[in-house]
């Protein structure tokens, strides 16, 4: 839009175009995430992380790379690091002793908590030219789309293909 209300060329072009919409909000969403999550370690895919152990039941450190869509050499350390910050820890899976399953510190569930809030604010920021029913909805629907979109490549790391679209992949140096 311009400044007088006006759509813009690039703004009529865009309307159009799902791809652009995505990757703009996608680096809104991420550049005001910066400021949020920097002190968790991992940033977002720390706080993905502590966010699925807190609200799921993975039966061991393999079944949650695997949900996550994260390579398992690469969770562990990222395990190790929540570990350290007493954030997750840990245990016996009772059902088998042989796996590992993670858990959530009081500290950690404590920490999620306040991040989730956070979080929900910032993406309310950016989904801000929505009124608040549509931002729900939106939700639901993009939530939905992600859940049947990650069926159709399973070999894909949704972790990677973020981290390209953000430009912070294992080439960047924020890795």
């Amino acid at each position: 839009m311009s400044t007088n209300g006006t759509p813009s060329p690039a703004t009529e072009h865009a309307e159009g175009d799902f791809g652009w919409s995505l990757g703009v909000l996608l680096r809104a969403l991420h550049g005001s995430l910066e400021s949020v999550l920097g002190d968790l370690p991992h940033g977002p895919r720390g706080y993905q992380t502590l966010s699925t152990v807190v609200h799921g039941d993975q039966p061991s450190q393999l079944a949650l790379a695997a949900h996550l869509g994260i390579d398992r050499t690469v969770l562990t350390y990222l395990i190790d690091d929540l570990v350290e910050a007493g954030l997750v820890e840990r245990r016996l899976n009772p059902a088998d002793r042989r796996q590992r399953k993670i858990v959530a510190t009081d500290k950690g569930t404590a920490t999620l908590r306040e991040l989730e809030r956070r979080v929900r604010m910032v993406e309310d920021g950016v989904l801000e030219a929505l009124d608040p029913d549509e931002r729900e909805m939106f939700r639901k629907l993009l939530r939905r789309a992600a859940c049947g979109a990650r069926t159709v490549e399973p070999d894909t790391d949704p972790c990677v293909v973020v981290e390209e679209v953000l430009g912070t992949g294992p080439t960047s140096p924020r890795t």
